[in-house]
């Protein structure tokens, strides 16, 4: 039986990913069949199964089971995507070949059947990473689900079902197919929201179907070598006056560096253009198609914070048009994301929801809403609406073409007012970029330092609370010992032993300046701390066994404090980890 130890390093906690050296024939055979077996054995397979049988006790018949399956253009990809086409095909599973897409494109395809989907990529990655991404029952799979698929990996045996099985592959969907059919979901959407006219005198149509006027924008694309290159200029072109398209042939050696918008100084020729050119803005989108950065007229990066209100607020926009009354939605945000955004999003008449990172748990709970949540967006460029118009799933082009729509239909549009006017209206903000840090060692009583940051704040705001009802505590009493020590108890991250009178260093003083009254504490994922004056992230990275951690603030004064608040909180824990979090730059 095939062992596959190494590649247990790719099994993460939104898909798989990593060196390409782990993804091996054997590997990826394996993995078809793992698929297989999941796809045959999902619910909705079973229930087909079900509804088969006539008679109590007859044999189950073999369900229709299809799965679309595409690739991005990094070389390898398209390798595993004709393997686990194969294969599946083996299993007697109907394999829809979509070729090169977007992932976006893949789950559109993918809701057209029965929700099934298959694509290689690795996203925004290095051109040396491989990976895949999938969906089942018209879900992206948990963690946990991730994590199960590896352990069937080799009780699998590398054998094939012998449930009708065939070697032969359905004929792929032709190119045109498979963009035509997308965008035109699109340009359905985007005429039923906006059916009058912008910009233009005369409406164009195109066979029975009646298009939006063309945009009176002037608009910069970066597609970064990436799957949105053979989508993005005809799309754009269909509703904007004035597209120009920077990288967009596909190539899976990335020239210009990793297809990720968010790594500093990817953006400087989408930047440089939009400036040369005097375009309203720029886009970016990265190597899979599903992460949304903006560059504003000045040429600056629109932050992912303001992005996501305005954004947020062009799907709520598409509510109330229907409607007199607005509707009470929510907005899913990240944990990263601004102390200022719940209030931007409570004025705009929505409920804000704070949720954990990560875009595939995002969507989840998208599923799980009953409808409640219109719209959800992450600070790494993830957008998701979620109004019944199109996928629910985080499509940069799509997201685009709705800010773009929205932009020039709002009234901040007339007389053609920059995006710096709408964003220069929004709260400011100084803040540290995203900082991966050493994870530290568990203490000796087991706890990780999360673990034991997040009973520590979760006291001291009992601590806090109850000395401001009690007069006969003065602000110089010790309370707890932070320090670790060998006879703590297992239970609590505090010294509770007869340790020396100078080691006791926490006081109430202590705590109201860690942890003042008004102060908001989050823990459901990792720890965050709202001030008045900003906020900070600390927090388990879900992709590396790293510490994320993320401050900002209304001012630089404001950052600092911050920083040496949560340096303050962590130093007891780890000297070396409160020096890091002091030393990072503000962007």
């Amino acid at each position: 039986m095939p062992s596959f130890a190494a590649q247990q390093c790719l099994f993460r906690a939104y898909d798989i990913r990593g060196s390409r050296q782990h993804f091996t024939t054997a590997f990826v055979q394996a993995l078809g069949n793992a698929f297989a077996h999941l796809y045959l054995k999902s619910p909705s397979t079973l229930d087909q199964a079900d509804s088969n049988n006539s008679l109590p006790g007859q044999k189950h018949s073999t369900p229709d089971i299809t799965v679309v399956i595409g690739y991005d253009v990094r070389d390898g990809s398209n390798t595993i995507a004709q393997t686990l086409s194969s294969i599946l095909a083996q299993y007697g599973i109907h394999v829809v070949q979509l070729g090169l897409v977007t992932t976006p494109m893949m789950v559109f395809w993918a809701e057209q059947y029965q929700g099934h989907g298959i694509i290689a990529t690795a996203s925004h990655s290095a051109k040396d990473i491989l990976g895949i991404k999938w969906m089942m029952n018209h879900l992206s799979p948990s963690s946990t689900e991730i994590q199960t698929l590896y352990e069937k990996l080799s009780s699998n045996d590398g054998q094939t079902s012998n449930t009708r099985p065939s070697n032969d592959l359905a004929p792929p969907l032709s190119t045109e197919q498979v963009i035509t059919g997308y965008t035109d979901a699109i340009k359905h959407v985007l005429t039923q929201l906006y059916p009058h006219d912008i910009g233009n005198d005369q409406r164009r149509t195109k066979g029975n179907h009646l298009s939006s006027p063309k945009l009176d924008l002037v608009i910069v694309i970066d597609c970064m070598h990436g799957a949105t290159s053979t989508t993005a200029k005809q799309l754009f072109k269909y509703f904007c006056q004035s597209v120009m398209v920077l990288n967009d042939t596909p190539n899976g050696s990335f020239p210009d560096g990793n297809p990720d918008p968010t790594e500093p100084n990817r953006l400087q020729e989408l930047q440089q253009k939009v400036l040369v050119n005097q375009a309203d803005l720029g886009l970016a989108f990265d190597g899979d198609g599903d992460r949304l950065i903006v560059v504003n007229e000045m040429g600056s990066t629109v932050r992912p914070d303001h992005l996501l209100y305005l954004l947020a607020q062009t799907a709520l926009n598409g509510v109330t048009n229907e409607s007199d009354q607005p509707a009470s939605s929510q907005v899913l945000f990240d944990i990263k994301c601004s102390h200022h955004l719940p209030k931007l999003l409570t004025k705009l008449g929505a409920v804000p929801v704070m949720s954990k990172t990560g875009s595939s748990l995002m969507r989840r709970q998208i599923h799980n809403s009953e409808q409640q949540i219109i719209f959800a967006g992450e600070l790494s460029g993830h957008f998701i609406f979620n109004d019944g118009r199109f996928i629910a799933y985080d499509d940069a082009m799509y997201a685009a073409l709705r800010l773009l729509h929205w932009l020039a239909d709002s009234d901040f549009h007339q007389g053609k007012t920059a995006l710096t006017d709408i964003t220069h209206r929004l709260p400011t903000l100084i803040s540290t970029a995203d900082h991966y840090l050493p994870m530290p060692q568990a203490s000796l009583s087991g706890y990780s330092l999360v673990t034991q940051l997040t009973q520590l704040c979760q006291d001291l705001q009992q601590l806090v609370d109850k000395s401001n009802d009690t007069s006969s505590i003065n602000a110089s009493d010790a309370l707890y010992s932070l320090h670790s020590c060998q006879n703590n108890d297992e239970s609590s991250p505090f010294c509770t032993c007869d340790c020396p009178e100078s080691d006791r260093l926490l006081t109430i003083e202590h705590a109201r300046y860690l942890l003042p009254l008004g102060a908001t504490l989050s823990t459901i994922d990792g720890l965050r701390i709202d001030f008045d004056h900003g906020f900070g992230v600390l927090r388990q990275s879900n992709t590396s066994n790293n510490l994320t951690a993320r401050f900002a603030g209304d001012s630089i004064e404001a950052l600092r404090d911050i920083q040496d608040r949560f340096a303050a909180l962590c130093r007891p824990f780890d000297k070396r980890l409160a020096e890091q979090i002091t030393a990072i730059p503000a962007e």
